[in-house]
């Protein structure tokens, strides 16, 4: 299992890294800037709506997270949480799991990221697993990554890195 979202997380990784910002048009209001899947990809019917947790979010252990990249509500955090200042601001990588299905998983930091004027970009089904990705409308912008996946002890394993953007 961690091999898998290890995979997933250098895909959806290595999608946003190929995505030049700067240049892409904002999508009209009222769609979905994800576009098309990718060819292979299997996205099966779209999820509906999951709720939102009601309880407040605590801040990410770095303490330096902005208001989208915050713990998911009850999220017990895996490992030491990692956390850099570079040319693109400050930014983390964080591992936690929840008892939250993958897609109410992607749902609360989809609605974080827009609520903080990121947009979307990268969206993924495969299989179980969800993959989420949002930027600023500048190349050196934060941005947001998040990839959730039945864990096989039960509940999701997630694995979300962020940068707050210079």
């Amino acid at each position: 299992m961690t091999l898998r979202l290890a995979v997933v997380s250098a895909v959806v990784l290595f999608g946003l890294a190929g995505c030049d910002r700067a240049k892409a048009p904002a999508p009209p209001a009222g769609t979905d800037a994800a576009g098309p899947p990718a060819a292979g990809v299997e996205t099966g019917p779209a999820p509906a709506a999951a709720p939102t947790p009601t309880p407040t979010p605590t801040p990410a252990p770095d303490g330096g997270a902005p208001a989208f990249a915050v713990l998911y509500p009850g999220a017990q955090v895996q490992g030491a949480p990692l956390s850099a200042d570079g040319a693109a601001g400050p930014g983390g990588l964080l591992t936690f799991t929840t008892d939250a299905s993958p897609d109410q998983v992607v749902a609360f930091y989809r609605e974080r990221a827009e609520a903080a004027g990121l947009r979307s970009v990268t969206g993924m089904n495969q299989g179980e697993a969800r993959a989420y990705g949002a930027a600023g409308d500048r190349p050196d912008g934060p941005s947001l990554q998040v990839v959730a996946a039945p864990s096989p002890e039960g509940g999701t394993s997630v694995h979300m890195n962020w940068s707050a953007g210079s």
